[in-house]
């Protein structure tokens, strides 16, 4: 391409040559001919496109037909990052792209993002489901069920042949249509009879890992039963060999069955991080992990779900001394755990002292999280935590739960004292007073990069109502923001805290950087 340009610089006319009659340089474009952008090479074209960004490169592509022929060249799309609406307008725009990028992008992540659940409204199939002791769905939710399972078919078509894949991410939101934290077959079967879609899923992507001869990165998240416990048995034995980060997750698989297998996980020996379910990572895995055949682990992600705990079992999870070995093997080792609606007990059970514990997320509808839990992950984790997110949405008229009840020191201030990594911080649906709240940005400054706490959340003791010189409000903004060295305000609006209104999407999407900052 620079051998063009230099061309076209030397078949510039002589000055005076049209003068003298001597005619157009060879190369030139006669007076009246079309020239322009339509007019460069197919290589110019995308050589310019490759310093644009992906919007930047549609409106170009507009030009001519000739520029909208070179967009889908396949270096400018390596990579295909697409958040899809579960909505039948989606559908022909995805064909479209992925009719073009499919066959060759080497990173390809989607997530199906349902933001647009409907609200309850609509009548709903109640007869017959209720007879049955069901839960019974609206008829909108069906679509909405209904068309998740043709763009998911969609997207696994067009990659089912692609060799050159490289990293495959896939998370599917649709947590609102989970009744109790599930759906059931007989919901299933109303959009897809005898469950066809479904195994027709299921084949696409075992076809796809089967086909694959560069795939580092498999990321399978809330995908409603895409992966099954016999799904990675197509990927041959050399891809697994080479794999680096293995994430599945899905609360939907019936009963105690697993998606990788103690065994299984033994051909994954380049592994350096993994995303399970945490009843699914037990201590023979932890064994695999820890032997001197694997390369160290980097990172481990487990979500603790509520509906796991009551189909599995906590009997077979790594005890301290497996922890132990792990962290000898892997001494960089950090662990990321979401927990969802799980019980105090269950988690002091879980909470083993040796985990190197980096970052955990408590999101909860049924169970509050307990000051013990609170306090036990400062003293035992003061090393290695970063980030505490502790989100409730028990609708309780009493008002929400106070952590420091009963204890001479607040558990979120003696976290804040213990943990001196800790990085972030995001409360909702607990008391925080707001003498702990300045307390806790004056022990850490600005080390402590985001404090988000709601503002219902927040709580004044009678002593600084009653002083008629201060505004309590006013001087707690002020506190905290000369605490952190930086204006702050609480979050005003629930529903701009991503990490309330969409804890699975969040925890997915923290999982993936989480996994990538190795």
């Amino acid at each position: 391409m620079l051998l063009f340009l230099s061309q076209e610089a030397e078949a510039r006319p002589r000055p005076g040559a049209a003068a003298a009659g001597l005619g157009p340089a060879p190369g030139m474009a006669v007076c009246g001919e079309a020239v322009g952008a339509g007019s460069l090479p197919s290589e110019l074209v995308v050589h310019i496109f490759s310093f644009l960004a992906g919007p930047d490169r549609l409106r170009a592509s507009a030009a001519c037909s000739h520029w909208r022929e070179c967009l889908f060249y396949p270096a400018l799309w390596p990579r295909l990052r697409l958040s899809l609406r579960v909505s039948p307008a989606e559908r022909p725009r995805l064909d479209f792209l992925m009719r073009k990028c499919g066959w060759f992008v080497r990173e390809l992540r989607v997530q199906f993002a349902a933001d647009n659940y409907p609200g309850g409204g609509g009548v709903c199939e109640g007869a017959a489901a209720a007879a049955e002791g069901e839960t019974p769905l609206c008829p909108r939710w069906l679509d909405l069920l209904r068309t998740y399972l043709e763009l998911v078919l969609c997207v696994l078509n067009s990659v089912r042949n692609n060799r050159n894949l490289q990293k495959l991410s896939l998370f599917g939101d649709i947590s609102i249509l989970q009744q109790h934290g599930s759906i059931s077959n007989t919901y299933l079967g109303k959009v897809d009879p005898d469950g066809k879609k479904i195994k027709q899923i299921q084949q696409l992507f075992e076809e796809i890992l089967g086909n694959s001869r560069q795939l580092k990165w498999l990321s399978c998240g809330f995908m409603l039963q895409i992966v099954t416990p016999t799904s990675l048995s197509s990927l041959s034995n050399p891809i697994a060999n080479t794999m680096e980060h293995l994430s599945l997750l899905d609360n939907h698989i019936p009963g105690n069955t697993t998606l990788i297998t103690a065994v299984e996980l033994e051909r994954f020996v380049n592994l350096r991080s993994l995303a399970l379910d945490f009843c699914d990572f037990t201590a023979e895995m932890a064994r695999v992990l820890a032997d001197s055949n694997h390369v160290p682990l980097h990172r481990l992600s487990l979500l603790v779900h509520k509906i796991s705990i009551m189909h599995k079992s906590l009997e077979n999870m790594p005890e301290d001394e497996n922890w132990k070995a792990l962290t000898r093997n892997s001494t960089n080792l950090r662990v990321y755990i979401m927990a969802f609606d799980i019980k105090n007990d269950d988690m002091l059970r879980i909470l083993k002292p040796s985990i190197p514990l980096e970052r955990i997320h408590f999101d909860s509808y049924i169970t509050c999280v307990s000051g013990a839990v609170v306090d036990l992950i400062s003293r035992q984790y003061d090393k290695f935590l970063t980030h505490f997110i502790l989100m409730n949405d028990v609708i309780d008229m009493s008002g929400f739960p106070d952590l420091s009840d009963n204890r001479n020191e607040d558990p979120l201030v003696l976290l804040a004292w213990r943990c001196t990594r800790l990085s972030l911080l995001a409360v909702h649906g607990y008391t925080v007073w707001a003498h702990n709240l300045i307390a806790i940005a004056r022990l850490r400054g600005s080390d402590l990069k985001v404090l988000e706490v709601t503002e219902e959340s927040i709580d004044f003791d009678q002593g600084e109502l009653a002083d008629q010189d201060v505004d309590p409000v006013h001087n707690l903004i002020e506190q905290v923001s000369l605490g952190l060295g930086r204006p702050w305000h609480a979050v005003m609006d629930l529903e701009l805290l991503s990490v309330f209104t969409e804890p699975t999407r969040h925890f997915y999407r923290e999982m993936q950087s989480f996994s990538e900052g190795i």
